[in-house]
């Protein structure tokens, strides 16, 4: 995966460089069977690197990701992009809706105009924006990439460099978004590329997951929050054909993740993926506490700190006694 990961770096949009022989991504169906809990980048680790670039999904590859996490948007002409907001402000040094723009357009903005120590802060010295400016040819990249690494990337682009890492993928909802055709475009792009059986597809909005499913029932669905909140607070079973929940550790104050909830889950033939609901939380102490009650994965904005994490509670649970 690390050799794949160095391989890789640097490639251009253009595919001068030949990418390695590749074994394939584990289907999600062989990850919910697995017996190691998943690193799973959120955004190729959000917090640590700028978000939904390649740099930052490479990078988290070789901190020791399993899986990919990413959002999708479709541009004004129709491709699919990654990018967490359906605007362009917290990230580019541009605004407004992606939708509104041509490919071409996304392409030559800097993706990691925005990213900090401290993101999504907007108030620090510009020197501290560390990775300003790379894609626009006025510093260079860190060795082993190229500025195109710090653009807005298309889905295509990542599904395709990264061939050995499933994708979580989200599809967001909002204002400006036609989340049908951006589940129509994705279940297209999923079966052009080979990527059914290792991506698995997520969104707050249930009817969203139930759209996409009926589009592309072979490709692994998360439920969404109207089924989350009826499972979690109702009781009420959930559909069989789901195998994954993700979920964070609170919602509006009130505790979501307990290992009551995992043990249920578990019992029903369901992985649990957790996601940090604050800044504060991504960290390996607290990715530990949650290995600790049996999630399956964390999807991490620090992937360094969760293979630390990982680290610690596989020491710990197997030595004598534990």
């Amino acid at each position: 995966m690390v050799a794949a990961a160095l391989a890789l770096a640097g490639c251009s949009d253009g595919g001068t460089e030949e990418p390695p022989p590749s074994v394939g991504a584990p289907t999600i169906e062989e990850l919910v069977a697995a017996d190691r809990p998943l690193n799973i980048a959120h955004g190729g680790g959000d917090q640590a690197h700028p978000h939904s670039t390649a740099f930052a999904f490479a990078e988290s590859v070789l901190e020791g990701a399993d899986v990919l996490e990413l959002d999708v948007q479709l541009t004004s002409d129709g491709v699919l992009v990654v990018h967490h907001d359906e605007t362009l402000d917290r990230t580019t040094g541009a605004t407004g809706p992606v939708v509104e723009r041509t490919l071409a357009e996304l392409r030559a903005l800097d993706a990691a105009h925005w990213w900090s120590r401290c993101w999504p802060c907007r108030d620090r010295p510009a020197g501290e924006y560390s990775y300003r400016g790379i894609r626009t040819g006025e510093r260079p990249p860190p060795a082993g990439y190229i500025p195109d690494d710090f653009a807005v990337p298309t889905f295509r682009q990542i599904a395709t460099r990264f061939p050995d890492l499933p994708l979580d993928i989200e599809i967001k909802g909002g204002q400006h978004v036609d989340p049908a055709e951006v589940a129509r475009v994705l279940a297209a792009e999923l079966r052009e590329l080979d990527r059914v059986e290792s991506s698995v597809v997520v969104s707050f909005d249930s009817a969203v997951i139930q759209e996409f499913h009926a589009l592309a029932p072979e490709v692994a669905v998360s439920p969404g929050l109207q089924e989350l909140t009826a499972w979690l607070v109702d009781g009420q079973p959930l559909a069989g054909h789901y195998s994954v929940i993700q979920i964070p550790p609170t919602s509006g104050g009130v505790p979501v993740l307990s290992a009551e909830v995992v043990e249920r889950a578990h019992a029903e033939g369901l992985d649990v993926w957790v996601w940090a609901a604050r800044a504060a939380e991504e960290q390996a102490q607290v990715y530990r506490d949650w290995l600790g009650l049996g999630v399956d994965g964390v999807i991490a904005g620090r992937p360094a700190e969760m293979t630390a994490a990982r680290g610690w509670f596989e020491q710990g649970r197997h030595e004598p006694g534990s």
